[in-house]
């Protein structure tokens, strides 16, 4: 199963993913994102986790007004473009 890096304050999100059999990780600093598939971010402070500028193999998703079934939404876009 992918492995989805989530902001620690996105709670729902993460309990979200789990629930759909995701390997969560918190991020809590940039090497938290290291072997992520995809990681997801308030966007309070995008440049926060050092996201904005880490090479990461996928993608990074601004969870701003979204609700945590639209993140679940975005992961599962972003992961089935990338296979």
């Amino acid at each position: 199963m992918p492995k989805i890096g989530v902001e620690q304050s996105l709670t729902d999100v993460q309990q979200e993913l789990q629930a759909k059999g995701y390997d969560i990780v918190q991020l809590r600093n940039e090497q938290d994102s290291q072997g992520c598939d995809c990681c997801v971010i308030t966007g309070q402070d995008q440049n926060m986790m050092g996201l904005q500028n880490a090479a990461i193999d996928g993608a990074v998703i601004n969870a701003s007004g979204m609700t945590a079934q639209d993140v679940c939404q975005q992961v599962e876009q972003k992961l089935n473009r990338q296979q």
